[in-house]
Order: structure tokens, then sequence, then C-alpha cells
């Protein structure tokens, strides 16, 4: 394929830029993710616009995603075709490693699709994309890490290890306020503390 564009530095900082931003915002997603789905909340911080930003930064997550992409393509360092960001697997250029970022490009894609399509598939259906639309993170994560020209620097590495370990502290987090809540819900009718879990 003939590139777009001759290759530029600037379209490779964009392509990388956006790239590195793209997976900056989906780490923040999947954390107001799991902040939302424990009805997390506080004076300054209402549920309401965790639940907002979550969504917001999910969306601004897709137009970068979508920079990266097109100028990834457009730019013509290396040989990836258009297909082969939305068709995993089937690059010659690193197919794994790209694979990867195809298919996170696509659940992300389906959740976007889903989500605007929400109200005639109904809650249950898009609240099972929705969650399958978590498994972008690592995609994401381990795309970065196995492909690009700078994948192997000190400051990028470190990114990424601030990613995994800020969303590993939420998942244990969540999975211990789900713990310590299922004995206090079984107490709520002796309690009468229930309206506090019904909210």
């Amino acid at each position: 394929m003939t590139p777009i564009l001759a290759s530029t530095p600037a379209l490779w900082y964009l392509a990388r830029g956006s790239g590195i931003v793209s997976l900056g915002l989906l780490t923040l997603t999947v954390l107001l993710g799991i902040a939302t789905s424990t009805r997390w909340a506080t004076e300054r911080w209402p549920r309401l616009v965790v639940a907002g930003l979550h969504r917001n930064l999910s969306l601004l997550s897709v137009v970068f995603l979508g920079l990266h992409v097109g100028t990834v393509v457009v730019d013509g360092y290396v040989p990836i075709r258009w297909l082969d960001a939305v068709i995993p697997f089937g690059s010659s250029y690193r197919p794994l490693w790209l694979g990867l970022g195809a298919t996170a490009f696509d659940v992300l894609a389906a959740l976007v699709v889903t989500s605007l399509l929400r109200v005639r598939l109904g809650h249950r259906v898009w609240r099972a994309v929705h969650w399958a639309a978590y498994a972008c993170w690592p995609l994401a994560v381990a795309h970065s890490l196995g492909i690009g020209s700078d994948n192997r620097q000190g400051w990028l590495l470190a990114l990424d290890a601030l990613a995994i370990a800020a969303v590993a502290a939420a998942v244990c987090w969540r999975l211990a306020i789900g713990q310590t809540r299922q004995p206090s819900s079984q107490l709520a009718p002796t309690t009468g503390s229930g309206h506090a879990h019904t909210r």
C-alpha cells in the first residue's frame, strides 16, 4: 500500500503521542468505571459527576485512539493497512502485537455502537458488552509493551507500570469492598441500614 502522505517526524510523534494518551485515558476510564461500580462518591465528587467523567473520558479515549490508528496508517513508516487496524492478526508487521491493538479497537468500537443503540438493545445486552470492554485495557497495555520504536524506553515502561499498578490496586479495592459489603447487606434488615445499600 502506498502511504497517503510521506512519513514525517510530525506524523510519527502524533501517532505515538496519541497512542500513549489513548492508553492513559483508557486507564482513567477503567479506574472511574471501577469507582462507579462501587457507587463511590464524595461531597466534591458526587456519583453523577463520576459517571459523567467516566463516560466523557471513554469517548475522548476513542477520539485519541482513532487519531492513533489514522496517523499510523497514513504515515506509512511501517506497512500497516487500514484493514490491519480492524482485523486482528492479519498484518505482515508484528501480527501478534498489532493484532492485540486491533482487538482492543474492535471491542471499544463495539462499546460505542452498543452505547448509541442502548435503548433498542436493552440494558442486559448493553451491560454484557460494557463488561467485555474492560478487556480493552489489558489488550492495549500489551500492545503498548510489544510494539513501537520506543516501547523499551524507560519513561514509557514507567507509564505502563504506573497504569498496571493503578488498575491492580483499584481491582483489589473493588474486591475488598465486595467482600466487606456482603455481611453488612445480610445484616441490613435487622440493623435498619438497608436503605444505604439501595440508593
